[in-house]
Parts: C-alpha cells; structure tokens; sequence
C-alpha cells in the first residue's frame, strides 16, 4: 500500500473512533453549543485526522484538537491561534503554500511536511487524560511507519514528545538499541540516528505566545532548523 492509500484508511479510521467515552462527549457537546462568534458555522464534532505531504521528510507532533479550533473546522491546527503560528512559520520556511489556514476546505496544502496529534478529540480543558493518550497511541505508531523518508521529528511541547518518544524507540531499536530518552527544551535536538532528528518547539499555544515564552522568532528559528537538516541528509 502506498504511503497516500495507507494513510487515508488510518484517517478513516481516526474519524470513526469512539474510543474515549468523556471526549466522545464533550466534542459533540462543544460542536451543539458552539461559540458566540462560530454559531453559523457547522462544526466538525469527530477526531481530527493528520494533514500534509505522505512523502514527509518533516514530521510534526502537536498536542490535540482545540474545542472551536480543529474540532470547528475539521482539520489538524486549523481555525485558531496556534494554527495561525504553525501555518505562517511553515510558510515562511518553505513548507507550505500560503501562510494561513481557516477551514479543511481551503486551498492550504504543505509540502514534504505532515502534522499528526498525540491526541485526536479536543479534550476538555485542553487537558488529555494520560488513558486517553495511551487509547489514541496506536494511530500514531501506524503514522510513523507510513513514513519511510522522515529526516525530522519535531515535538510541538512536552506531551508530544512523551507521546511519539516511544514510536521512536520502536522504531529504530535495531539501529540504536539504547536510545535515552532527551530532556525536553525549546530549540533542542537529538541525533536518533544518523541522519534521523528529534526537534523540539514550545506549543505555539496561547498560553506560550500572550506569555511571550515563545516569540515568532523562536518559532520560526526551530523550522529553519528543520529545512537546514533535511537539506543536509540529502544524498
């Protein structure tokens, strides 16, 4: 199966899953009320599927689905402030073709780039129940093995990297047996093995960009990085 064929049935699957009965609940609950400022629009309601190139040599991990974000417009980080970050520093680093992203149907299309979450339903709080990350692993882990040619992993916080930490280990236990696991920081990386990176970023969330914990500079210094890497693996 190839890697677009692959990734489409995954993504069915994604959109059908009623694994997590609270956040089964309470995306259904926020796509009925909706806000104030969405209340003509039809919200999306479901898990939210990965987006972007399924040949990806960048891969990026983010967190969840935001409650009016994603889970209004049905696509990965698309219709709230964090999107707007993620799609304007991929834009300015050559990986997407424009620099925002208001709704799945829009013309936005990224190149040699794929966004998956450590979680598919927006959680209440924005807060995931670690059962509930553990219930969502698995499509993770089936993403991660479509992708043959990845050069950079990139994190979007914490959760993320606990999330796709595992995958990795799995998948390069044969080529490095005792991989350790990094200490998470803005800006850092890690040599998995030659040629294969784990990038990390503070969340472009609202709590780290209002805060400036995270500057638009430093977003964007993270995936300079990216390209400079994925440049370089090139045979």
């Amino acid at each position: 199966m190839d890697p677009s064929q692959a990734l489409r049935k995954i993504n069915k699957e994604i959109v059908a899953c009623e694994r997590c009965p609270r956040l089964v609940k309470y995306r259904a609950q926020v796509a009925k009320e909706k806000r104030r400022a969405y209340r003509n629009d039809e919200y999306w309601g479901k898990p939210i599927p990965g987006f972007g190139d399924p040949n990806a040599r960048l891969l990026i991990i983010g967190l969840a689905p935001a409650a009016h974000g994603a889970n209004r417009t049905g696509r990965v980080f698309t219709g709230d402030r964090s999107g707007e970050w993620l799609y304007r520093a991929l834009h300015k680093a050559g990986f997407a073709n424009q620099p925002c992203s208001n709704h799945r149907d829009d013309s936005l299309t990224l190149h040699d780039a794929y966004i998956a979450c450590s979680l598919r339903c927006a959680p209440p709080a924005n807060k995931p129940l670690p059962i509930e990350l553990s219930r969502c692993a698995s499509y993770l882990d089936r993403e991660l093995e479509v992708f043959r040619d990845v050069k950079v992993y990139l994190a979007l916080g914490q959760i993320a990297l606990n999330s796709v930490w595992p995958h990795l280990v799995k998948k390069f236990e044969k080529e490095a047996p005792r991989l350790r696991k990094p200490k998470f920081a803005h800006g850092g990386k890690y040599e998995i093995v030659p040629g294969k990176w784990l990038l990390f970023s503070y969340h472009p969330s609202q709590q780290n960009t209002f805060t400036g914990r995270l500057t638009e500079p430093m977003f964007d210094s993270v995936f300079r990085e990216a390209s400079k890497l994925i440049e370089a693996a090139k045979p």
